[in-house]
């Protein structure tokens, strides 16, 4: 009776697996994975044949997803036998649902055909971004198919479902349609925050346009669309390999504006934290593309390094970051993303049953936040910048007032001590003349007591001379401005004194047009005198005649001309006369100027200088 039992619950399992999965023209789409047997091979040294032969390796599943995690080590044998209880051919589709399974071999027993897909193995003809199996099956006819998978990127999970060919390719233009949708979604958010970079130069918004750009490359390869649409099949082995790379972008992209939008550089040693994570992240990603031996550990640095930046957040906002606040609802995004894809992989809970596009939803909703992010800091800016320039304002309007009372206070003190100035220069001016007078009255008594006319003459000249200078001081006492003198009233006061010092009815023809500064009048007031005192002395025997005094300005240049028209003179004879050498000396020596003296007919005088050149008189 034992015996019995053991062989009756021998023949019930058997009947159990063997029994087939009836489909028909009539069904859309079911659940394959769940109506198959499957069988581990840790060896990976099975061949097909032997798996035909060795029945009892399979095991019966109930699963409709399976999840083996990183399993570079082991192949996954399918087994699964479908009916078709109709009275005609039908064609279906077997859906392998996952686009980065390394290898897919599906075989097809009674046929005797193989075909390979999987990552490294694309069917050029394929526009799905899953593989997919096409199977006909007879009428009334049952056929046994195997498949053999493995995977040496990412986790192997596994997922199987048959399809009506119609229905099949409806769903694929939707999905791919939604998947577009998308892609032109996160693109827009790639192009805003782009121009907004170019119009700030806010590097922030630079970082989260590479990011924004490293989901998108990640995701078109993690949905397959990148390898039917972007890269020619040659090009996978080496992105394959390189799978690390294409995944760290995004993160050191989202690290790097984490770092600069919440200006975590304000914290040193949260910063050197971070600064190091970075370094050890870009040393693993070397070092994983360098070999593939611990691959199963490659997600431990970003997972620690992103939880890092969870944690940079959480601080911010504690510290009243009010951007923070914004990263840390974009960060809660992210982490139920990542939280459910896990959950899905695993085969504890399938999000995507629920909700098909669960990922791409949070990640636009997290690059709309993060968006929202960046537009608020913009806000934040300009309202800072206008406080700023308020502050500015206010600041310049008081700066302005303290200015404008220390300008007047100094103006107030300058005026003072010009006034002071003009008193003691007017003072100074009174003094010299004053003084000149007191040595012209003392060269006069000496003078009466002298009897010779040649010491008598030479006694007046030197009074002349010093009137000249006198009468300089004279003017400059009783005018404010000290810059420049009146020259028609300086000559005039000349003349009248030497005029006065000779009897004559010579007449002087005055056309003054321009004032002199005082530093050219002392030496013009000596040039005039030694002339005038000339002309009076040697040009007019009989006492009668004209004198005639230019003085103007033409293109900086001063011009003095003087002529009488008088008896003239030979200039050789009188080349060594004191007053010509006197003249010669103040014109070329002193003002920096030139003399022409013409003598044969009259005496004309022709002197010029420049009216911004000077000499000191003790040079």
């Amino acid at each position: 009776m034992k015996y019995i039992h053991i062989l009756f619950f021998l023949f019930f399992n058997t009947f159990i697996y063997a029994n087939p999965l009836v489909i028909n023209e009539d069904i859309k789409s079911i659940d394959l994975l769940s109506h198959s047997e499957i069988y581990i091979d840790k060896s990976r040294s099975i061949s097909f044949e032997e798996i035909k032969k060795s029945e009892k390796l399979f095991q019966k599943n109930d699963k409709k997803l399976l999840s083996f995690g990183y399993s570079p080590n082991f192949d996954v044998w399918i087994k699964f036998t479908l009916k078709n209880n109709s009275n005609k051919a039908i064609e279906k589709i077997v859906e392998y649902n996952n686009s980065l399974t390394t290898e897919i071999i599906f075989y097809d027993d009674s046929s005797k055909k193989i075909e390979k897909e999987g990552l490294l193995n694309i069917n050029k003809n394929r526009k799905s971004l899953t593989p997919i199996f096409k199977i006909n099956i007879q009428a009334n006819d049952t056929k046994t198919y195997y498949m053999k998978v493995s995977s040496i990127v990412t986790t192997l999970i596994v997922k199987l479902k048959i399809w009506d060919s119609s229905a099949f390719y409806e769903k694929e233009i939707v999905h791919q349609f939604v998947l577009a949708l998308f892609f032109g979604a996160m693109l827009i958010l790639t192009i805003y925050n782009l121009f907004i970079y170019f119009f700030t130069k806010d590097i922030s918004y630079l970082y989260y346009v590479l990011y924004i750009f490293g989901i998108i490359l990640h995701h078109t390869l993690y949905v397959g669309v990148a390898f039917i649409y972007l890269f020619k099949q040659e090009w996978i082995i080496y992105i394959v390999h390189s799978a690390s790379l294409f995944v760290s972008l995004p993160i050191i992209a989202l690290s790097l504006f984490t770092k600069s939008f919440l200006q975590i550089s304000k914290y040193k040693i949260l910063d050197k934290i971070l600064s190091a994570f970075l370094i050890l992240y870009f040393i693993s990603i070397l070092f994983f593309i360098l070999t593939d031996e611990y691959n199963k550990y490659r997600s431990i640095i970003p997972f620690m390094l992103l939880s890092y930046l969870i944690a940079l957040s959480v601080y911010s906002a504690f510290k009243k970051n009010r951007q923070a606040y914004f990263i840390l609802v974009g960060w809660f995004m992210i982490f139920i993303a990542i939280t459910f894809m896990f959950l899905s992989s695993g085969g504890v809970f399938n999000i995507y049953k629920y909700f098909p596009y669960f990922v791409e939803t949070s990640l636009i909703l997290e690059g709309i936040v993060f968006s929202i992010a960046l537009a608020d800091r913009i806000n934040s800016l300009q309202k800072e910048k206008q406080e700023v320039n308020q502050k500015l304002i206010i600041q310049q309007e008081n700066e302005k007032q303290k200015l404008e009372l220390l300008v007047n206070e100094k103006t107030n003190n300058l005026k003072v001590a010009l006034d002071e100035k003009g008193l003691l220069l007017k003072e100074l001016n009174h003094r010299v003349k004053n003084n000149m007078q007191t040595i012209v009255s003392l060269i006069r008594l000496q003078s009466d007591g002298i009897e010779d006319d040649k010491y008598k003459d030479i006694l007046e000249t030197i009074q002349n001379r010093i009137n000249a200078m006198g009468h300089l001081h004279e003017l400059l006492y009783n005018q404010n401005d000290i810059s420049d003198i009146n020259a028609y009233e300086y000559f005039e006061m000349l003349i009248e004194e030497i005029k006065d010092s000779y009897e004559s009815d010579i007449e002087i023809v005055f056309d003054i047009k321009t004032r002199l500064k005082v530093e050219h009048a002392i030496y013009c007031g000596l040039i005039l005198n030694e002339l005038m005192t000339n002309s009076f002395k040697y040009a007019f025997p009989n006492k009668k005649g004209q004198i005639n005094v230019k003085l103007y300005k033409e293109n900086h240049k001063i011009k003095l001309i003087f002529s009488d028209n008088g008896v003239g003179y030979i200039q050789e004879k009188n080349s060594n006369s004191l007053g010509l050498i006197l003249i010669d000396t103040l014109t070329r020596k002193q003002l920096k100027g030139e003399i022409i003296i013409k003598s044969d007919n009259g005496v004309i005088v022709n002197i010029n200088w420049n009216e911004n050149e000077t000499q000191s008189f003790n040079s």
